[in-house]
């Protein structure tokens, strides 16, 4: 009983979120909103081959390609319910997926899209916090919508997309 009464008694108190105070109460107000999952973006090597795939292999509903020409892309997209797959493809020399695609030849995920209720309020609180955005002002995107990149680095490897809600 004495080694039993000694774990009992140096045992450290775990808190369990349940317990604990709201989750959310942690979060500080933002002049912001971070909205749904909007898409996520995989960048293909052969975009009728991926179009294929999901059109004809797997049924999903597929989009025309669309040309991006500021974006250096070609994007289609794939429906599925509750979000989207952006297909992206190079359009130009200077496409930033050409240099995706030279690092990962097979393609793979590139970034993901999340909508935010106020584009400009999100950039203002995010640069506050030392948030890189990729660009000084927002583009317009895919969905004729304003948009912004936030630096990988600063996303814990992931590329972001914040799109206007």
């Amino acid at each position: 009983s004495g080694l039993l009464s000694r774990l009992q008694t140096s045992a450290p108190t775990v808190q369990t979120l349940a317990s604990s105070k709201s989750f959310s109460q942690n979060i500080p107000s933002c002049l912001w909103k971070l909205g749904r999952l909007n898409h996520v973006a995989i960048a293909v090597p052969d975009l009728e081959k991926a179009q294929s795939l999901y059109k004809d292999v797997l049924g999903a509903q597929v989009s025309e390609t669309v040309a991006l020409p500021e974006h250096g892309v070609y994007t289609v997209f794939v429906e599925l319910g509750n979000t989207k797959l952006e297909l992206l493809h190079p359009l130009g020399e200077k496409s930033p997926i050409a240099s995706f695609l030279q690092k990962n030849k097979t393609g793979g995920m590139h970034h993901i899209c999340i909508e935010v209720d106020d584009i400009k309020a999100a950039m203002t609180e995010l640069k506050k916090k030392k948030i890189r955005i990729l660009s000084e002002e927002p583009k317009i995107g895919a969905h004729g919508k304003p948009v912004i990149f936030l630096h990988p680095k600063d996303c814990h490897g992931v590329l972001v997309e914040l799109e206007q809600a």
